[in-house]
């Protein structure tokens, strides 16, 4: 067993007491911690314990805290996160994706990719209905791919994700929803175009039924997602666009349960009644369409270019 040797020589405050006990932990590190380190666990004891001072739980409150962190872990699996739906909701993973996604102003939004994304979608030409299950209101959804200075930029490849009219993504159906189920790839012109049919989307609710769900509920919070379409943007030599789009008449638009709606991604979904343009549709009904522009800016000086993180 390796030996560890106190580092009482740096110490400033030895002993521990109330009004100075964030300094106290923080005196404990060692010296050789590396500089990011000591800077993000400085703050975390400072505010954790500025926290705990402002609060004063009680030693009954202080554990069911511990117990609620323990059944979030105890939920977690291969396939559910529940401390990300936990960072999620409080809005954390929204913040943190803002702070490393700021962009000249013109260009895209991001906002949070969200955990039901699948790499290898089927590749479309454009078009294409990828609805397999033929549910919900049919969509017509086109737009271009620009820089910041409105010029086109062919070759983008524009990978899109969302649920069924019930709500549920493929994966959280499988067998019961096609397999590749409304996603979809496509690249854009030489005029930066591209278009595709789908289905308008809906609302649909976080998964509600672990300690996340009953945190909502104590704080009289619903557990809804507005209705969105998920996209991912990319191109050689310009800063990857991760980001939803949004329709105007959600209900739950501004009460959005992972904070993941920005104003600039509310989009203009128009019924479409035409009887020219419905025969043109090929869905032989009236649809709705969208048309939107995604905006890309130029990667940074020594970030990969077209380079995906989440």
């Amino acid at each position: 067993m390796t030996e560890v040797k106190p580092h009482r020589q740096f110490q400033k405050y030895p002993y521990f007491e109330e009004e100075t006990s964030e300094a106290v932990v923080n005196a404990r590190m060692g010296p050789d911690v590396t500089p990011r380190l000591r800077q993000v666990m400085t703050a975390v004891v400072k505010h954790l314990h500025a926290a705990v001072k402002e609060i004063e739980p009680t030693h009954e409150e202080w554990l069911a805290a511990i117990k609620f962190l323990t059944e979030t872990g105890h939920m977690c699996t291969q396939w559910r996160q529940e401390f990300i739906l936990l960072s999620d909701t409080l809005g954390v993973s929204m913040l943190v994706d803002s702070i490393n996604h700021r962009r000249p102003s013109g260009a895209t939004e991001n906002t949070i990719l969200g955990p039901f994304y699948v790499a290898d979608a089927p590749r479309y030409e454009h078009g294409a209905n990828i609805c397999l299950d033929g549910k919900g209101e049919p969509a017509i959804v086109r737009g271009r791919v620009l820089d910041t200075e409105g010029h086109p930029i062919a070759g983008a490849t524009i990978d899109v994700w969302q649920t069924n009219e019930d709500g549920f993504y493929d994966v959280q159906q499988k067998g019961v929803q096609p397999d590749f189920n409304l996603r979809g790839v496509f690249t854009s012109d030489a005029e930066g175009r591209y278009w595709f049919r789908s289905s308008k989307p809906r609302y649909y609710p976080i998964p509600d039924d672990g300690p996340v769900g009953k945190m909502l509920a104590a704080l009289g919070r619903h557990p809804n997602r507005a209705a969105h379409l998920h996209f991912i943007v990319t191109v050689p030599g310009y800063d990857p666009v991760i980001t939803h789009i949004f329709t105007p008449d959600c209900p739950y638009l501004s009460e959005d349960a992972v904070f993941g709606v920005k104003e600039s991604l509310i989009a203009d979904f128009r019924k479409v009644e035409d009887p020219a343009a419905v025969a043109q549709s090929g869905f032989g009904r009236p649809f709705w369409q969208v048309d939107w522009d995604f905006a890309l800016a130029r990667a940074a000086a020594g970030k990969p270019a077209g380079s995906v993180t989440a």
